[in-house]
């Protein structure tokens, strides 16, 4: 099933998430963002459970800001495995 999580405070405008019913992540794609470092997250995310990729990612800042793509996609994960 794909997941469509609208991003905040991020260059990438959403997150698209398609995950298993099991919490393995299928795949992710950004919609925007720095194209090099998203598509690197998304391979390295690829068939991880949703919970260590949420215990790697959480709180992650991108510079000045109070969140990042990685943090942003933990949310995102967060919300559909309902943490």
């Amino acid at each position: 099933m794909t997941h469509v999580y609208k991003t905040k405070g991020t260059c990438a405008g959403a997150i698209e998430i398609d995950m298993a019913e099991n919490n393995i992540i299928e795949n992710v794609r950004f919609v925007g963002g720095c194209k090099g470092n998203t598509q690197g997250i998304s391979a390295l995310v690829k068939g991880m459970d949703a919970k260590e990729v949420i215990d790697r990612l959480s709180g992650i800042r991108c510079g000045f800001k109070p969140t990042s793509c990685p943090d942003q996609l933990s949310k995102a994960l967060k919300e559909i495995i309902g943490e």
